[in-house]
């Protein structure tokens, strides 16, 4: 497996582009099932997610003009004129969950899905209860053995839906099957982040009459059919609120194009209240920092709460602040298992169930450390670049689920960082 090995203490400086939102991307593509018609989607970022999906579509029919996006291009063309497969098997499903979200478009068109359960994964359980309660309230039958989801409909209905969790999956899944559903739908509680309003305007653009998205009500209006579409995938809000970070770890000066703060309006608060330094316009955002970075409470929340996908990396911020800071997690029941690694590297956090209680050092040193998921991968990266010495990081394969090249993009900025392949 591959290895990372970075030489901390570099500030970075310069410019870094911000990749296409993976967490958008995923359901954008899934979409395509929707329709007979070409849809051709721009900044679709290089990630081993993308090509998961792209290979989990193909095998359902769904042709896939991607040799320029093979060769480097951000532009990826599908077509589903040709599904002849209801099947999303296991051994796809248990590598990247988004999979599931097959099995609202193919109900919708062809009234038949089977598809794998995901089971729980290395941050804790992630059920899909939401997605089939919404799907059998649109009148889908749903049935559950041998480790599989089997969707039947001879035609959906729209329904009044209410979430007991603002489930981001559960509101895309539900949102797409009731574009082609008859009759009016209702989500309530739904889900608020950007990448559902970015699903909504893929899914408008094919024709879909969609209102409310990112809001916690949406109203679907269902159509006859969808037509094919070209859209721009938004800008990756993780990856942007990532190197923001990034930057004010090193006391860097560094320019995150394409980022925006309308999607990270909780980060931008914390970091302020943390004593960062930074301007944003319409070409992203500028963190120049020079003085000392103050502990802050966090506290994961739904969107527009403080994401739990830059947990980690705060923690990170906040292992060399001054002071004390607490963490608390409130989405996932297991993600501090990147705390113990930090510990490593000469961090002082103490664990107390969904809270992590972080008391800045000033420094931390090198040290050999292993990921354990995606977000803990880049955390430990964030690390390694403001260590003392040598941070050896094994088990980055998790890293390319999430982020496109992102060792070149900090060796762009002066980090001292490669990636050393390893045997499979």
């Amino acid at each position: 497996m591959d290895r990372i090995i970075i030489q901390g203490g570099k500030r970075l400086s310069g410019e870094v582009v911000v990749s296409g939102s993976k967490n958008a991307a995923l359901p954008i593509l899934i979409s395509s099932l929707l329709t007979p018609e070409p849809c051709t989607y721009q900044s679709v970022p290089h990630l081993a997610d993308i090509r998961t999906t792209i290979k989990l579509l193909s095998g359902l029919g769904d042709k896939s003009d991607n040799q320029r996006w093979l060769d480097g291009a951000d532009e990826l063309t599908l077509q589903a004129d040709q599904i002849r497969n209801f099947e999303a098997p296991y051994d796809l499903v248990k590598t990247m969950r988004a999979s599931f979200l097959v099995i609202g478009p193919l109900v919708a068109r062809f009234g038949q899905a089977r598809v794998s359960t995901p089971g729980g994964c290395a941050i804790g359980a992630r059920p899909v209860d939401l997605h089939l309660k919404g799907l059998e309230a649109l009148g889908a039958t749903i049935e559950q053995t041998h480790g599989y989801v089997e969707a039947t409909a001879a035609k959906l209905r729209g329904a009044k839906i209410y979430l007991d969790l603002p489930s981001v999956g559960a509101t895309e899944n539900i949102m797409m099957a009731a574009t082609l559903a008859e009759g009016t739908t209702l989500i309530e509680n739904a889900a608020k982040e950007p990448e559902i309003d970015d699903l909504a305007k893929a899914l408008n653009a094919m024709g879909a009459r969609i209102q409310g998205a990112g809001t916690d009500i949406i109203q679907i209006d269902g159509v006859d059919s969808l037509g094919g579409v070209n859209h721009r995938i938004i800008p990756d809000r993780i990856e942007a609120g990532s190197f923001v970070i990034a930057a004010a770890l090193t006391h860097g000066d560094v320019l995150v194009k394409g980022a925006r703060t309308d999607h990270l309006e909780a980060l931008m608060i914390k970091l302020k209240e943390a004593g960062v330094s930074f301007t944003a316009d319409g070409h992203g955002i500028r963190v120049r920092q020079n003085g000392k970075i103050k502990s802050v409470d966090v506290k994961t929340l739904p969107y527009p709460g403080f994401p739990t996908d830059l947990q980690a990396q705060m923690m990170v911020l906040m292992a060399v602040a001054d002071g004390v800071s607490v963490i608390t997690e409130t989405i996932f029941e297991n993600r501090f298992m990147h705390a113990q690694e930090l510990d490593r590297m000469g961090a002082q956090i103490k664990l107390e169930g969904s809270r992590a209680i972080v008391r800045g050092v000033g420094d931390l040193s090198g040290a050999p450390v292993m990921a354990s998921d995606l977000r803990a991968s880049v955390a430990l990266v964030l690390a390694g670049l403001v260590a003392n010495g040598t941070t050896e990081i094994s088990r980055v394969y998790h890293l390319d689920r999430g982020y496109e090249q992102i060792e070149k993009k900090l060796s762009y900025l002066g980090a001292q960082i490669v990636r050393v392949p390893g045997a499979n």
